[in-house]
């Protein structure tokens, strides 16, 4: 009877991995990669290519915003943002585009960012736009909150919320909680039950904490993995510093087939490269998906304008893609592993690298990021569910406590238990939240382009940009957004 039962279980598991298999064939293989290119190019267009011309705005807008009254920060919202959008995929899914579509795809993964750069400037802003408070006074928004006001379609906001929750509040921080328990397992031995149950418990204290206690730690572990990771990374470009010139060279030659790359024997063509890149640094950065505008919403920026997030949530797609994913290439191509024969995949090809160059030390390294990148993105991942739990919920915190026991319970199936069609269900689920949300920032891009531009005319004429409700007879009908008596005052800022 059990053979039978098991039996059954495998049909039953291989049937489903099918037909969420094919799911995600169309959403990401034929439907999703190409919706995203095409709002980046047109909200890039639309906007004069906002985020190379006012790129030097941007850094001083996240320099102002560290501090704040009250509330979050634009720092700190930015730094949980990244939290969530820098992980093993900036390490693990570089490795896995190189191996896939060669150095060529690293050209197209750049090329994506900074398209996606204007889309995240949209969500961002239209976050902010819509944003509410809470029963406790914290800002609230995101995807859910301006289908619901912008649109009038409660019912969209809902269902994106419901696919949010599936896959970031609860089967990502499984598969971040699995990638920890597996890493430390592997370099130190350690028990997985044991180490599950200790993420357990650091998860629980800060996510019991809410939203406040997330930022204030994700603005103290963001900088701290990514100065390291980046630290690594010049080391080895400087050690290599002759074969920089050649890498670079070899990158564009290869995204436009002007010279064959070969690694390994395996050659690679401009689909490959194409497809490769875009998808990774798609799935790396999230621009567009709807996921970090969940926070943008959260912050009180400075200056007291709805844009000034969209500036901040930009750079957050830059440092992700063209700085992170760009360190790991760097260190992946310098160190010369595609070449041999005997290369590794995944991850693996990013630490036989860093062996290669720097010793064997760089298992513990390698172990230590992947611990601080993975929990720091259980947390952030959390924040943004919350976020649309409590939108299903009318805006209280009904069914919260329920809701953070669920994922705790997550992150331990996900230390001890690897199940792959949980892990494509996530897939599935994000891909449809992103298509929802690509639906309505189309939409409701018109709105975010005249504020976007109501913020740049007010710095062409020398002032410090404040948002004026009444300039937007758009939102004449709606309650709690950016009314004065809202919102906190301003911060100081030098021009």
């Amino acid at each position: 009877m059990s053979v039978t039962n098991e039996s059954w279980l495998t049909t039953l598991n291989d049937g489903l991995n099918s037909v969420i298999g094919a799911i995600n064939g169309v959403l990401w293989g034929q439907l999703l990669v190409y919706l995203l290119v095409a709002v980046g190019i047109y909200f890039t267009f639309r906007l004069g290519f906002i985020q190379i011309r006012q790129f030097k705005h941007a850094v001083e807008v996240l320099k102002s915003g560290r501090d704040v009254d009250n509330g979050l920060s634009s720092y700190q919202v930015f730094c949980t943002s990244m939290a969530a959008r820098v992980g093993t995929g900036n390490m693990a899914g570089v490795a896995v585009a190189l191996t896939v579509g060669g150095p060529g795809a690293i050209f197209w993964m750049w090329l994506i960012a900074l398209f996606g750069m204007s889309t995240a400037f949209i969500e961002s802003t239209l976050a902010q736009i819509y944003k509410t408070k809470d029963v406790d006074g914290q800002y609230r928004g995101g995807p859910a909150y301006y289908m619901e006001k912008g649109l009038g379609q409660r019912w969209m906001g809902s269902l994106f919320s419901v696919f949010l929750i599936i896959a970031f509040g609860l089967v990502f921080n499984a598969v971040q909680a699995n990638t920890i328990t597996d890493a430390l397992s592997h370099s130190f031995g350690f028990d997985e039950t044991i180490m599950g149950v200790v993420i357990v418990a650091f998860s629980g204290f800060f996510i019991m904490g809410g939203l406040q206690k997330i930022a204030q730690a994700s603005s103290r572990i963001v900088p701290v993995m990514a100065i390291g990771y980046l630290a690594i990374a010049i080391v080895i470009v400087i050690m290599n510093i002759t074969e920089l010139p050649a890498v670079l060279s070899l990158i564009v030659k290869s995204a436009f087939g002007w010279q064959e790359a070969a690694a390994g024997g395996v050659a690679y063509t401009i689909a490959q490269a194409m497809q490769s890149g875009i998808a990774r640094g798609l799935f790396s950065n999230e621009a567009g998906m709807g996921s970090a505008a969940n926070v943008a919403a959260s912050a009180t920026p400075n200056p007291n304008h709805p844009a000034s997030q969209g500036f901040v949530q930009m750079l957050g797609v830059f440092v992700d893609t063209i700085v992170i994913c760009t360190a790991s290439a760097a260190m992946i191509m310098l160190s010369g592993v595609m070449d041999q024969p005997d290369a590794a995949t995944g991850i693996s090809l990013l630490q036989q690298a860093l062996t290669n160059e720097l010793g064997s030390w760089t298992t513990y390294f390698m172990a230590a990021a992947i611990l601080l990148f993975c929990f720091s993105s259980i947390i952030a991942n959390y924040s943004y569910a919350e976020t649309n739990v409590m939108f299903l919920n009318g805006n209280t915190k009904k069914g919260l406590l329920a809701f953070r026991l669920c994922v705790l319970a997550m992150v331990m199936f996900g230390s001890v238990a690897s199940l792959p069609v949980v892990w494509n269900l996530a897939d599935a689920s994000m891909g449809m939240m992103a298509l929802i949300n690509i639906v309505a920032l189309v939409l409701l891009s018109k709105l975010a382009i005249k504020v976007i531009k109501d913020y740049e005319l007010q710095l062409k004429q020398g002032k410090m940009p404040e948002f004026d409700r009444s300039k937007f007879p758009e939102l004449d009908e709606l309650d709690g957004a950016w009314h004065p008596e809202d919102n906190a005052e301003p911060i100081a800022s030098s021009k």
